[in-house]
């Protein structure tokens, strides 16, 4: 590691005294990601001694249980110091959560701040905050709060969104809520508005003037594999449009706001959540693709088709792909299109931004006509390595004056120590500090699902979704929906996937 002092983490103040009561603590999400994070706090001095963890789940065990449970994943040196630390004010409550007497045990041992975390299924957000006010545990006193987690999805479609909304708002106040997406606690998606409205060259060029069209992709090389009853009922816009890609989506297109304070910023994100374009069911087909994998190859592994995983039906008409040309209604973005795409079983593990620049106008190069000038482009990578790269043409070396495309790149790995951690390290952070910034609002939560309500509508009335192989980079559908335009997907640059 470099002693360069853009290496060192910035002095942030500890989080003030808080429980932390995680629902769902014996299930993955606790294990692999919400724990480490939280011994990652406190390895950083994020979070002191007064951090007190208590888990509530259905399996049976204790205290000792539910420490050994994650333990195992801590492997180094600094975790181990960190984890000794921890570990003691880790609590473990069995039980029900649908059940009476688990809140019962929460109000015997809960004093002072408090934060809730809902890692669990949808279907109980809505029970476990009704049962948290009827115990009077949502109720917060001078100088303590009571705050809420809720991981994605929050709903299904429109109706369920504002339903939602309103169930949990009935009970507490729009500021105690924390609508959750992780992939905002990744600091490559933290950085883009950074990258925007820190560099005047960037925030300069960054309208429908100079930008043709946006692309952002999140493709996935794992299959759906034991999730086939969750997925089947859930499909890939549901799972990952309105909360991850519309979450780029207005950090890449959001107004630089009045100043970096919470509200400011959501302000601004859900303005462009709203003036995406609401089409009308022609336009909806038009714009939209959905696919479904067969039986292929992803890097080293044979996978069989999406109908042949176990719990899903043998007629299922679920997508595991989506790809969307989206309108957003504004002055800035008039006229340019932005391109959505995520999916199962794809060739390679690749989350990216590409926002491509419009062409120069005529060349005076020998022998180069314009329309051969490969466009500018500005790759965001969000993983499975973070980081920018600017894509650019120069002159080849030689006595003729011709042209050749290079790429400047900034990887985060080469300069700053973040391999180690989850992403949720920021998001809790906040959370314990009463920072909304990278949370969700209601507003916007329900603009993401009017924009989709029209694919959903469309869909439940179309025919099967189109297939595409295993291993492959959709269908050819996708494709065919950006060449209409005159455009062609990024080529990812992610590394084969191994399985």
């Amino acid at each position: 590691m470099s002693n360069d002092p853009a290496n060192a983490v910035p002095s942030v103040a500890p989080a003030p005294p808080v429980t932390l009561v995680i629902f769902g603590a014996t299930g993955d999400l606790t294990r692999r990601l919400l724990v480490p994070a939280l011994v990652n706090m406190t390895r950083l001095g994020l979070s002191g001694d007064d951090l007190h963890i208590v888990g509530v789940g259905i399996d049976p065990g204790d205290d000792a249980t539910l420490r050994a449970s994650v333990s195992s994943l801590l492997k180094d040196a600094d975790a181990d110091q960190a984890w000794a630390k921890l570990k003691p004010r880790i609590r473990y409550i069995q039980g029900d959560f649908t059940q009476v007497p688990v809140y019962q045990a929460l109000a015997a041992h809960l004093t002072g701040n408090v934060a809730y975390y809902l890692a669990v299924p949808a279907r109980f957000f809505g029970d476990i905050v009704d049962k948290l006010a009827e115990h009077g545990l949502l109720a917060e006193k001078r100088n303590a709060f009571r705050r809420v987690a809720i991981e994605k999805p929050f709903g299904h479609d429109l109706a369920s969104a504002r339903a939602l909304n309103a169930r949990i708002l009935g009970h507490v106040g729009e500021p105690q809520i924390y609508r959750l997406d992780h992939f905002l606690g990744k600091e490559t998606v933290q950085n883009i508005m950074t990258a925007r409205f820190a560099n005047m060259m960037i925030e300069t060029l960054w309208t429908s003037n100079s930008i043709d069209h946006v692309q952002i992709t999140a493709a996935e090389a794992v299959d759906v594999g034991t999730r086939g009853s969750f997925y089947d009922a859930t499909g890939a816009l549901r799972d990952m449009v309105p909360n991850h890609l519309f979450q780029l989506l207005a950090m890449v297109a959001m107004e630089p706001p009045a100043s970096f304070d919470a509200e400011a910023i959501r302000n601004e994100k859900a303005k462009v959540l709203k003036a995406v374009r609401a089409y009308t069911p022609g336009a909806a087909r038009k714009n939209g693709v959905r696919g479904a994998y067969t039986a292929g190859r992803v890097g080293d592994r044979d996978v069989a088709g999406y109908r042949d995983t176990p719990d899903v039906a043998a007629d299922s008409r679920t997508e595991t792909f989506v790809a969307l040309r989206l309108m957003v209604d504004t002055w800035r973005w008039a006229g340019v299109p932005f391109y959505l795409r995520t999916g199962k079983a794809m060739a390679v593990r690749d989350t990216e931004i590409v926002v491509t620049f419009k062409p120069v106008p005529f060349a005076q190069f020998n022998k180069t006509a314009a329309e051969r000038l490969p466009p500018n482009r500005l790759v965001i990578q969000l993983q499975p390595g973070e980081g920018l790269s600017m894509e650019i043409l120069i002159k080849r070396p030689g006595l003729g004056v011709d042209t050749v495309p290079v790429t400047l790149d900034f990887n985060y790995a080469d300069r700053f120590d973040v391999g180690h951690l989850t992403g949720y390290e920021s998001l809790l952070y906040d959370m314990f500090i009463g920072d909304q910034t990278l949370f969700q609002r209601a507003d916007a939560i329900e603009a993401g699902w009017a924009a989709m309500q029209p694919f959903l509508d469309l869909w439940t009335k179309d025919g099967a979704p189109e297939p595409y192989a295993a291993g492959s980079m959709g269908p050819a559908g996708a494709d065919a929906l950006l060449a209409s335009h005159g455009h062609s997907w990024h080529e990812l640059a992610a590394a084969p996937a191994k399985g």
